[in-house]
């Protein structure tokens, strides 16, 4: 991209040609619970994924503590492509949110805007890898058994893992891009720091690189205290789930990805908001563990990439959006922070009737277009 030195952030506008369909997608809790967990079906209009299973032998965590086997599942999309010395030229990383997987990618609103033919991801151009975090998804989770003796991971835990996964389980050497929405928007900063010269471009969407405080470290303690403090939680050894502390971190949770607009469209009286409600606490009970949420949010305890923004080579496009409940641009954090990144440029979209607070990371016919743009300038990062 063209960057010669710090870039102040634009306000976007909505895109001509957002689809009509957007606008009756799902409400935001429906979108959290896909972002969260839910299922969604392969988009027809690109390659379907292939699917499988990664396993690294004694991994050690920041912490001291060991797996003997840490099973990573991932997706890819496409096919790798090598250069003359055999090395992967076209890969990218897209990383999900807390709670999430990488299948939630595949979706018609999401990888049917970016992988299909002559889309800025187009699967038939680039290797897509869709991994699903330590503790989410397919991978290896506390719910397996283990329970509150499954190491207590980090970030940098679920960073380091990943990179095993590319390196020693796929042969990729090198990523054209990392994109992530919420924890994976923060997993992208911190590959910028770790990884430095190994990605040519991140792509945060919905984060902030610096450590979680105020109203958003507040909410994740909410949700951390009302599971440990109910009393059928017993340590993590329970019989029954937690139902009580589960439901009160549903709640925070929702807050958390709350859009006004859009909840009013979903309840709008009374007795509609009330029935909506209760259906969406009952589709998330029946669908979360408390161990496994519990090491999500507490996951986030030590992420603060801030004091080493400037050891950033690759590329930088962070998008947030002025809705977004967990980042809210009113704390001016971003504009504190950008100037230290190199080949750095700030999105903040603003609220609009399509927008969807916290959750439209996800939704590409957004912010698809800076996509398009970053990946036709991004140049190798500098250090290569």
């Amino acid at each position: 991209m063209r960057s010669n030195g710090p870039r102040k952030h634009e306000k976007d506008t909505v895109p001509r040609g957002f689809r009509g369909r957007l606008s009756q997608f799902l409400s935001p809790l429906s979108l959290c619970f896909v972002l969260f967990g839910g299922g969604v079906a392969h988009a027809a209009d690109f390659p379907a994924p292939v699917e499988a299973d990664y396993v690294v032998a004694n991994f050690r965590f920041g912490t001291g503590e060991t797996l003997p086997e840490l099973k990573l599942h991932y997706r890819t999309v496409g096919a790798p492509r090598r250069d003359a010395s055999g090395a992967v030229v076209n890969a990218v990383l897209i990383l999900h949110g807390t709670g999430g997987s990488g299948g939630g990618f595949l979706s018609q609103t999401f990888g049917g805007e970016l992988f299909g033919a002559g889309q800025p991801l187009d699967a038939t151009r680039y290797f897509i890898v869709l991994p699903d975090g330590i503790g989410h998804g397919k991978s290896s989770k506390p719910s397996d058994g283990l329970r509150m003796r499954f190491p207590k991971y980090t970030y940098d835990d679920m960073v380091r893992a990943q990179h095993r996964l590319l390196t020693d389980g796929l042969k990729v050497s090198h990523l054209r891009l990392v994109l992530g929405t919420s924890m994976g928007a923060m997993h992208c900063w911190v590959w910028g720091e770790m990884y430095p010269g190994f990605v040519d471009g991140l792509v945060p969407l919905a984060s902030a690189p610096t450590q979680i405080a105020g109203r958003n470290r507040v909410m994740r303690k909410m949700i951390i205290n009302s599971i440990t403090s109910d009393a059928a939680w017993k340590d993590g050894n329970y019989v029954e789930p937690p139902r009580q502390g589960l439901t009160a971190a549903i709640n925070v949770l929702m807050m958390m990805t709350s859009n006004p607009l859009q909840w009013h469209k979903s309840g709008a009286t009374r007795d509609e908001a009330d029935r909506w409600y209760e259906s969406q606490v009952a589709t998330r009970l029946a669908a979360t563990d408390a161990n496994d949420m519990l090491y999500q949010y507490n996951a986030s305890r030590d992420y603060d990439p801030s004091g080493d923004l400037e050891k950033i080579t690759a590329a930088v496009l962070a998008i947030n959006s002025a809705d977004d409940v967990v980042n809210p641009p009113e704390l001016g954090l971003m504009e504190k922070l950008m100037p230290r990144v190199k080949r750095g440029r700030y999105v903040l979209i603003p609220t609009s009737d399509r927008t969807r607070g916290h959750g439209t990371h996800s939704l590409p016919a957004l912010w698809g277009r800076y996509l398009a743009d970053f990946l036709k300038e991004l140049s190798p990062s500098a250090s290569q």
